[in-house]
């Protein structure tokens, strides 16, 4: 605990040493579905599967694919010299970077930017392939090294994809393509992550990143290399030790509703996930929690009565001897057309994935020198 607490202590000290990528919280797919009148239509044709990144017995093939239709969050970075733009999901649940190339005549690359290797001088051709599916989406591709920039600092000779398909569903994302920032070990092909290099590089002060994401403004979100930003949390970090060090998994003892344990019983494996925009859990605890809550199954969504939300309990996630409380506010997504639905689904396995809905609520660090992932109450 000792080196612990001088750690926190350097953190803050550094703080003014740190790399900050904005992100931008946009309109997402389901909304967009949602008004053009063909949500229901494009959510049977590509249904959702958010475990298709976690788990390689559930992989969809390339002729099929999943959607996670709300996620909302990209920064912006830049490959090449000179530099090229691309709108990025950083994906803590993923460790590979891609972005579209002129390679690519799939639908979904034609309304995104491209990257073009013959503009820039600093690119190297790799050529091993590259095949990744996620719960958004899949892409195949090539790859090859360049100069990356993140938040005005350049990573020399980073490995990245350059799409060569990509999946239907990407076309009605905002963002280009995803840097992924779990283990190297994850990684596809081999290629070593972004956040490995900027390490080896000596672009960071600490071995560590944070996510901010904001509740309802389009502006403040935030990825912050090499600390933590104390203007973004309150209170203090409570520190979970990895269960797992592929991805960022973390033990959960139990979820409460009201005081009583109605999921997670005797505990349960969870991954932190800022590429997941829900909450992920197995059916049988879903079904559980969003019946507590007084939530009600409808098709594929569990509904609540907008008029109710105030009322509604809060679902308390226990974890490392510490209450991580989401109001309903947090749980709960409103819709202009659709109504008010939980934020809590299936993922047809016994993993659980904490994603937006719970990162919103809680100032995530991923420390890569402790192995932990700490939590705060975010502001």
């Amino acid at each position: 605990m000792m080196k612990l607490a001088i750690a926190v202590v350097a953190m803050l000290a550094l703080a003014e040493c740190f790399l900050q990528v904005p992100l931008v919280k946009v309109k997402t797919a389901r909304d967009t579905l949602e008004e053009q009148g063909l949500w229901e239509q494009v959510r049977q044709e590509y249904p959702y599967n958010p475990m298709a990144k976690f788990d390689p017995s559930l992989m969809v093939t390339g002729e099929q694919m999943t959607n996670d239709a709300d996620l909302a969050y990209f920064g912006v970075i830049s490959i090449g010299t000179p530099p090229q733009s691309f709108k990025v999901i950083f994906d803590s649940g993923s460790s590979n970077l891609w972005v579209p190339s002129v390679y690519c005549s799939s639908a979904a690359c034609n309304n995104h930017d491209k990257f073009s290797p013959s503009r820039s001088s600093t690119y190297r051709y790799d050529g091993k392939p590259l095949d990744i599916h996620y719960g958004t989406g899949s892409m195949t591709g090539v790859l090859a090294y360049d100069t990356v920039t993140v938040a005005g600092a350049s990573i020399r000779n980073q490995i990245f994809g350059m799409s060569q398909t990509e999946a239907p569903f990407l076309q009605y994302m905002k963002a280009d393509g995803i840097l992924g920032l779990a283990y190297p070990r994850l990684s596809a092909s081999g290629a070593t992550p972004v956040f490995d290099n900027m390490m080896e590089q000596g672009l960071v002060t600490l071995d560590m990143f944070s996510v901010y994401l904001s509740k309802n403004s389009a502006q403040g979100s935030v990825v912050t290399f090499g600390g933590v930003d104390p203007y973004h949390y309150s209170g203090s970090i409570n520190w979970i030790p990895l269960s797992s060090e592929l991805y960022w998994q973390i033990t959960v003892h139990s979820v409460s509703v009201n005081g009583q344990a109605v999921a997670c019983v005797g505990g349960c494996q969870a991954i932190v996930d800022t590429g997941t925009s829900l909450i992920i859990g197995p059916q049988s605890d879903i079904t559980s929690i969003n019946t507590a809550v007084g939530a009600t199954s409808s098709g594929n969504d569990f509904v609540v009565n907008c008029n109710g939300i105030q009322q509604m309990p809060a679902v308390v996630f226990h974890i490392n001897g510490h209450k991580f409380r989401l109001p309903a506010s947090a749980y709960v997504r409103q819709s202009k057309h659709y109504g008010c639905r939980s934020g809590m689904a299936s993922g047809g396995s016994n993993l659980w994935i904490l994603g937006d809905v719970f990162i919103r609520e809680y100032y995530s660090i991923f420390s890569r020198a402790q192995n932990m992932v700490g939590l705060a109450t975010a502001r």
